[in-house]
């Protein structure tokens, strides 16, 4: 199991058969080229009741879930993994 906090405080524990699940790393081979694969991409890596959480997260004002910070919260999630791992 992988745990940490985000910077905008978004707190996770991510466990290490989603993280070694085949799917995940299909998903990530191809968000780059489609990005319409993120909404799958963090459903699969950090599960429904999870990803429900991270939209609540980053919701604004007005309700609306950001793209560009859904994208930067995954990005810290691997960023901060890798760290652990070097």
């Amino acid at each position: 199991m992988i745990s940490g906090t985000t910077k905008s405080g978004f707190e996770y524990k991510i466990s290490e058969a989603r993280l070694k699940n085949y799917e995940l790393v299909e998903l990530l081979a191809e968000v780059d080229t489609n990005p319409l694969l993120l909404p799958k991409l963090v459903k699969v890596m950090l599960g429904d009741k999870l990803a429900n959480k991270l939209k609540d997260h980053v919701r604004d004002d007005e309700g609306l879930v950001n793209l560009e910070k859904i994208n930067e919260e995954i990005a810290e999630i691997f960023e901060s993994q890798k760290t652990l791992k070097n």
